[in-house]
């Protein structure tokens, strides 16, 4: 059939399974715009800014395992969606980012919102492309998907120039697989089938054994692998950011979270176990902090699609790379099971002896504030995050029990982020209730998307954690630079109650411990958006820390 380029682009998108796209309107994508007019089969949402399109994806992408799409024009909309596409890169997300470009014949000549787009995300995307022919343009949309979505994920742009997507050209439909794709990975070699008799050698063999679980046992969907290769062989289970909720988190088994602000039982584990088995986890400098003290006495079995990864940041007995869900298969079918014994002791007096009962500097505890949304929610919503204290806060003390459930930006450290994947979760996944807990500091970089879910009656509870400053940056220098507040105390005349009903959204403000439960519940069964502001102390500080440089097993716990 006979199409333009952007008519053939929403057929192609179709193709690759593709129902919603986020994005903002512009000059040099009016035609695919037009073209998405009369869609009924593919939802297009409108967030207030590119940025939080992107975001927005990235939540979508993230909670139900599909590939992300964001639509933007070209210059400053294209320029917008960068934090975004870092964010997707740094933590294996799926994403396809369309951009407009001005006409082909202006590239070039510094023409209005003209921008080299591609050469921007050179260093943040698997792939990038500037669509000149536009006959390649289905090859290319199909090619984007795959290695969108192919190994270890990641996003992926397509620069359109405008009058490319006004071109006629010979469209003919394809089928896509549009699942998780594992078929560009190489097959076992000899040298793989030795280092797995090695591997499962060292399980065997190995008395004090602990796992480091990471988002690829999400991505690889290998969580039920996970659990079965823990249970086979009696290892406790720590994880990384990325990794929170890939193991459920109250099995027994469990040690929370690892690294820099990681449970003094995870941190104490790694520096006393024989083998540390990482499982789709890179090493991030967070987690390992000091890394000439990092897992002294253990030898390393790492299990990674990326083979970049493998050795990179700590020394690795035995690589194995390709998909997680593989490996742990033909793990399951060698290893032999375990009796619990000494370690599994050992680990459980550690949980014990460090369970953390922060007393709070004001009358309401973050502390209690989470474990009370646990309560409440019994794990079955989706919470997203901002960066910061709110983030460790949430990680540290809501046990999540099931992927795909805790959405947070971990590589970048992306602030802003929290709302926009909320849209893209609620929209993604409409039967769950969404939760974004952030910071005021975080809040305020992106809290115009709070008119997208007004729009779209989006039933996202955003809570407020509200300290009246950059309560991390300001940890720091509390801790570290002798309570020097240097540009991180926030003007405390700022209402987040006014502001929610300036958007006509509901909203409550709690300062106490009691106040929690009735305000939670009462949100929660309005069923539409609603805005909790929560009143903290500056001086609640996220702990245990490990400070820059030290091991992991050197952290505070009180300050």
């Amino acid at each position: 059939m006979r199409l333009n380029c952007a008519e053939a682009l929403l057929e192609c998108l179709r193709e690759q399974g593709v129902d919603t796209i986020f994005g903002y309107p512009g000059g040099t994508v009016i035609n695919i715009y037009d073209a998405l007019y009369e869609r009924k089969d593919i939802t297009h949402i409108l967030t207030a800014h590119e940025q939080g399109a992107a975001h927005a994806a990235d939540g979508y992408a993230r909670a139900t395992g599909k590939v992300g799409v964001v639509l933007a024009t070209s210059g400053p909309g294209a320029a917008n969606t960068v934090t975004g596409i870092a964010t997707a890169s740094r933590d294996s997300v799926p994403m396809v980012v369309i951009t407009g470009q001005v006409a082909r014949s202006l590239l070039g000549k510094d023409s209005f919102q003209e921008l080299n787009i591609t050469s921007i995300t050179k260093t943040i995307t698997k792939k990038n492309y500037l669509v000149m022919n536009p006959e390649t343009l289905p090859k290319i949309v199909r090619e984007a998907f795959e290695i969108a979505r192919s190994g270890r994920p990641g996003p992926v742009l397509i620069d359109i120039p405008k009058d490319v997507q006004q071109a006629v050209i010979e469209y003919e439909p394809a089928e896509a697989d549009t699942g998780y794709d594992t078929s560009n990975l190489p097959e076992m070699s000899c040298e793989t089938d030795l280092y797995l008799d090695k591997a499962v050698e060292l399980i065997n063999n190995s008395k004090r054994p602990l796992i480091y679980a990471g988002g690829g046992v999400k991505i690889s969907d290998s969580c039920r692998e996970l659990l079965e290769f823990a249970e086979k062989i009696k290892a406790p289970v720590a994880c990384s950011l990325m990794g929170t909720g890939v193991f459920p988190g109250t099995h027994p088994y469990f040690t929370g979270l690892a690294g820099m602000h990681g449970s003094r039982c995870s941190n104490i584990a790694i520096c006393n176990c024989d083998l540390l088995i990482a499982v789709g986890a890179r090493f991030s400098d967070r987690t390992i902090c000091k890394a000439d003290s990092f897992a002294p006495y253990a030898n390393i079995i790492h299990i990674d699609i990326d083979p970049e990864e493998l050795g990179k940041n700590v020394d690795t007995k035995i690589p194995l790379c390709g998909d997680v869900k593989k490996y742990l298969r033909l793990l399951l079918e060698r290893i032999d099971e375990k009796k619990e014994g000494i370690w599994n002791k050992q680990i459980q007096s550690w949980k014990e002896a460090y369970i953390v009962s922060y007393k709070s500097k004001g009358s309401l505890n973050p502390q209690y504030l989470m474990k009370k949304l646990y309560e409440l929610t019994q794990g079955k919503s989706i919470i997203t995050t901002e960066v910061g204290q709110n983030q460790m806060w949430t990680a540290q003390y809501y046990p999540f029990a099931d992927p795909r459930t805790f959405i947070s930006s971990g590589g970048l450290g992306t602030m802003g982020y929290g709302l926009g994947a909320a849209i893209g979760a609620a929209v993604g996944k409409p039967d769950c209730k969404v939760i974004n807990i952030a910071g005021d500091g975080s809040f305020r970089m992106n809290l115009s998307e709070l008119s997208t879910i007004t729009k779209y009656k989006l039933p996202i509870v955003q809570v407020v954690l509200n300290n009246s400053s950059l309560g991390m940056v300001r940890q720091w220098q509390k801790i570290f630079h002798g309570e020097r507040y240097s540009h991180t105390s926030l003007a405390d005349e700022v209402s987040f109650t006014k502001l929610a009903d300036a958007f006509g959204i509901k909203s409550a403000k709690i300062t106490e411990n009691d106040e929690v439960e009735k305000a939670f519940k009462e949100a929660f069964d309005m069923n539409e958006p609603v805005v909790i502001e929560c009143i903290i102390h500056p001086d609640d500080l996220v702990l245990p820390m490990v400070p820059a440089g030290e091991p992991i097993n050197e952290c505070i716990d009180d300050f």
